[in-house]
C-alpha cells in the first residue's frame, strides 16, 4: 500500500475485494468441537468474548457492552448456562446482582474458538496509534451503520 493514501474509489475497491475474503476466513475458522453441538449464534460469541477478555460481568453490564437489554442477556445467559458454558452467581457485595463467568469446563474451548481472532486483531492494531485504532473502529462502525440503513435496519453497537 502507498503511503500517500488512496482515493475513496481506490478505498472502495480493495475493501469490496477484500472483505468478502475476510468474511470467508471467518467463516471458516472451526468450532471447538465441545462447541459444536451447541449451535452458537454470532450474539453468543460477543457475549464469551466479553467474559474470556474481560472477566466475569454482570447482567447489566453485558447488556450494556452489548447494547441489548437485560432481560435478552438474562435469556442468552440462562441458554449458555444450562448448556455448561457460562455460569452464574450472586454478587457476594449485591445479592440482586448476578455475575456471569465461562465455565471452568468451557474456558479452554471458548479460549481456542476466540484467541486466533484476537491475536490477528492485535497484531494488525499494534502499529496504529490509539487515534489511527480508533479511527479504524469508528470506520468499521460506520460502514455497518450504512450498510443497515440500506437495508432499512440499525446497528447493534
Amino acid at each position: 500500500m502507498s503511503t500517500d493514501g488512496l482515493s475513496v474509489d481506490a478505498g472502495v475497491r480493495t475493501l469490496l475485494l477484500l472483505m468478502p475474503r475476510m468474511v470467508g476466513r471467518i467463516k471458516r475458522v472451526k468450532v471447538p468441537e465441545q462447541l459444536q453441538s451447541l449451535n452458537l449464534a454470532p450474539r453468543h460469541l460477543s457475549l464469551l468474548a466479553y467474559l474470556l477478555f474481560d472477566g466475569p460481568l454482570g447482567v447489566n453490564e453485558l447488556a450494556a457492552r452489548l447494547e441489548v437489554a437485560p432481560a435478552t442477556v438474562s435469556l442468552m445467559v440462562g441458554d449458555l448456562s444450562r448448556r455448561g458454558v457460562v455460569e452464574r452467581r450472586e454478587d457476594d457485595a449485591d445479592r440482586r446482582r448476578t455475575i456471569v463467568a465461562i465455565a471452568e469446563e468451557s474456558r479452554e474451548a471458548v479460549d481456542r474458538w476466540l484467541a486466533r481472532g484476537a491475536r490477528a486483531w492485535r497484531k494488525a492494531l499494534e502499529p496504529l496509534t490509539p487515534a489511527e485504532r480508533l479511527l479504524f473502529v469508528e470506520t468499521l462502525q460506520a460502514y455497518e451503520r450504512e450498510v443497515l440503513a440500506e437495508e432499512g435496519e440499525e446497528a447493534e453497537g
